[in-house]
């Protein structure tokens, strides 16, 4: 990996000046300190009729040139992202620019997607400025984006954007935003709102108090974790969802069965490691902005977001009585929960929600954190040479020691699929590796190329 040029690429326009400091909402100020990032690898389209080489530099030349300038036009409506971090309550939105980094990889796409292991290699297309090891400070860029070219001209493209400012539904209709712009389709350009601040007014106390750090502190590991890529075929979603499917259970989703699925085999590995079985909790991230009616804050930028937590007493749990507790306590937080945040009252009430949260959280040995980015189409960010062949998660691996027992779904290429980013210990993980049941439903570490 060679790196060719770092520079800041700022809106087309500036922002006006009562725009200029963005308060981040209360969602916001009660995530993870770390950017949340994704990459996305496109092929060269095979149909191009190349002469020689000048050709094919001039074909990618141009492509980089037209990332450069749609990603200027974008950030006039996403200018947040072109600011820094002022502190733990809002951003300076100063123009000054998201971090833009150009590499070169000696490799082709196929070659690098066909490696054993891919997990350790993604971090290097994923766009560093020196002050990694700050963490989420004061000063820090808001917005990162590397774009590395292949020797065979394919690209990845990585957009890591800090997790206080934006979750993965705002990555993902940022990167479809830029890549309407890019692709001059701007029908499908999907644009931000900015109102999350306004209906869950951040508190000016400090955001890590007592009550949050009850919900964090009793499961937090230091060290580096193990990460494996479990990937579900359409088939055997299709066999987890009739071992989930009750009179209790109808039409569970891929996220459901594979997060339920997951769920029961870590607890396996844990309860072999300890020889005995211990409650732990089943935490799902909920998506909130489609619980309210009408939905006003489906577009907004930042963090709109709930930990649902089912608690597991019992040893041996079917796949649908998972799926069952799952729902019972996601359908918890509906337009009304949401209402309730909003306001002066909001933070009594959150509070207070995270409070009933940390009473069942003292009655786990362990959490599994699942998170889906399943259905956010991903796979449509088409900047006008196709749609990705593959789009990855980073390397967790490389990120803040909290990030264990945590769970990412990704769609397949076709969707019919789920993949499953694992981070365990790596004890645990020793376990999972081994587990006959899980090895029967996925493929550990299966190339993109053959999903």
């Amino acid at each position: 990996m060679e790196i060719i040029s770092r520079e800041y690429i700022k809106p087309s326009s500036r922002t006006p000046s009562n725009l200029r400091t963005h308060k981040l909402c209360l969602f916001d100020q009660y995530v993870n300190h770390s950017y949340a990032s994704c990459v996305h690898y496109y092929s060269m389209n095979p149909d191009i009729n190349l002469s020689n080489s000048s050709d094919f530099d001039h074909i990618v030349s141009e492509r980089l040139q037209l990332l450069k300038q749609s990603l200027s036009e974008t950030l006039t409506h996403f200018y947040t992202l072109a600011g820094n971090l002022k502190d733990d309550y809002s951003v300076d939105c100063d123009d000054e620019g998201i971090y833009f980094v150009e590499a070169r990889a000696e490799s082709s796409l196929n070659e690098f997607l066909n490696q054993p292991n891919l997990i350790p290699l993604i971090s290097k297309f994923v766009p560093k400025d020196g002050n990694e090891g700050n963490g989420l400070i004061a000063g820090a860029r808001v917005g990162k984006i590397q774009v590395t070219t292949f020797a065979c001209g394919g690209l990845a493209i990585c957009a890591s954007i800090a997790h206080i400012v934006a979750d993965g539904a705002t990555i993902c209709f940022f990167l479809k935003c830029w890549a309407s712009i890019a692709s001059k389709n701007m029908e499908e350009a999907i644009f931000p709102n900015y109102n999350s601040s306004f209906l869950f007014p951040p508190v000016d106390e400090d955001p890590k108090d007592a009550a949050w750090r009850s919900l964090k502190y009793p499961f937090f590991k230091t060290g580096r974790p193990a990460t494996r890529r479990f990937v579900f075929d359409a088939q055997s979603i299709a066999n987890l969802k009739a071992l989930a499917t009750s009179s209790g259970v109808q039409n569970p989703s891929r996220s459901e069965a594979v997060s339920a699925f997951i769920f029961k085999r870590i607890m396996v590995a844990f309860k072999t490691k300890s020889g005995f079985h211990k409650p732990h909790l089943l935490s799902h991230v909920v998506n909130l902005r489609r619980k309210m009616k009408p939905s006003i804050i489906e577009y907004s930028l930042g963090n709109t977001l709930w930990h649902a937590n089912a608690l597991c007493t019992e040893d041996e749990v079917e796949l649908d009585g998972l799926v069952y507790g799952m729902r019972e306590e996601i359908a918890k937080y509906n337009g009304d929960f949401v209402k309730s945040l909003q306001g002066d009252e909001g933070f009594v009430n959150f509070r207070k929600a995270i409070k009933d949260d940390g009473e069942v959280c003292c009655k786990a040995a362990d959490r599994v954190m699942f998170t889906s980015w399943c259905n956010f189409g991903f796979y449509d960010v088409d900047f006008g040479w196709g749609k990705p062949i593959w789009m990855s998660s980073v390397g967790w691996d490389e990120l803040a020691t909290t990030f264990y027992n945590f769970v990412i779904l990704n769609d397949t290429r076709l969707r019919d699929g789920v993949e499953a980013w694992v981070l365990l210990p790596k004890e645990d993980m020793a376990l999972l590796e081994l587990d006959k049941e899980l090895l029967a439903f996925a493929t550990m570490d299966l190339s993109p190329l053959d999903i």
